[in-house]
């Protein structure tokens, strides 16, 4: 499974890219607002410190403002998928984008119908949030299970499942089980994935040990 970054803080962002182990970024309304930044550039920015695909969500609910602004996000660079709202006019945006060669994450999936939908769209990411369902005390990862289901049920199916809207690194593994091909993670969660008490024991153990030899590596 591949990890993308959910925000637009461009320091969280080189610092996880300077690992190595980043694959892309999901940006969204809110996270640019929290920036405080202007959006084009921040986006632009982005685009300059990842190579994967970074997420950037039009802002029009209407077909013909959509698809204007889908372009014009598209030529910040090629690395950028379109986000849009899996709505009707979304999922025309969607079509008309993906049929110019321009990826699309089509956002806020809650249903296995919607993702149907999105698929035939020609979604590059269909993105179903599994922290909202549990919020309304439905299973979100039984929702990872069904589209990786219905999709692997059909061999022209190319659109990639990126779960989204994670809440913690338990949400990241079975999202993994189920069969999602991207996780997007909150900065603190994709860096709590590397953590475990036994892993410090461990090195704890190791370290006293090696300062017992009184040698040195270097």
């Amino acid at each position: 499974m591949k990890f993308f970054v959910d925000t637009a803080d461009i320091a969280e962002i080189q610092e996880l890219a300077s690992t190595g182990l980043l694959d892309g970024v999901t940006t969204n309304p809110s996270l640019i607002a929290k920036s405080g930044r202007q959006f084009l550039d921040v986006i632009a920015e982005i685009c300059d410190i990842v190579d994967g695909p970074v997420s950037a969500e039009v802002a029009a609910l209407d077909y013909e403002t959509m698809l204007a602004e889908g372009k014009k996000l598209s030529k910040i660079a090629d690395n950028v998928a379109v986000k849009v709202p899996l709505t009707w006019d979304g999922l025309k945006t969607c079509k008309a984008l993906s049929d110019e060669g321009i990826m699309v994450n089509v956002t806020l999936c809650f249903s296995a119908n919607q993702a149907m939908l999105a698929a035939n769209a020609g979604a590059t990411f269909i993105s179903p949030f599994i922290g909202r369902l549990d919020d309304m005390n439905l299973e979100g990862m039984d929702l990872i299970h069904d589209i990786r289901q219905i999709y692997d049920n059909d061999p022209d199916v190319e659109t990639a499942i990126l779960a989204a809207s994670i809440r913690t690194a338990n949400h990241v593994k079975d999202s993994a089980l189920a069969g999602a091909d991207v996780a997007t993670v909150p900065p603190a969660i994709l860096k709590s994935l590397v953590q475990h008490p036994l892993t410090d024991k461990g090195i704890e153990a190791f370290m006293a040990d090696w300062a017992k030899t009184g040698q040195k590596i270097l």
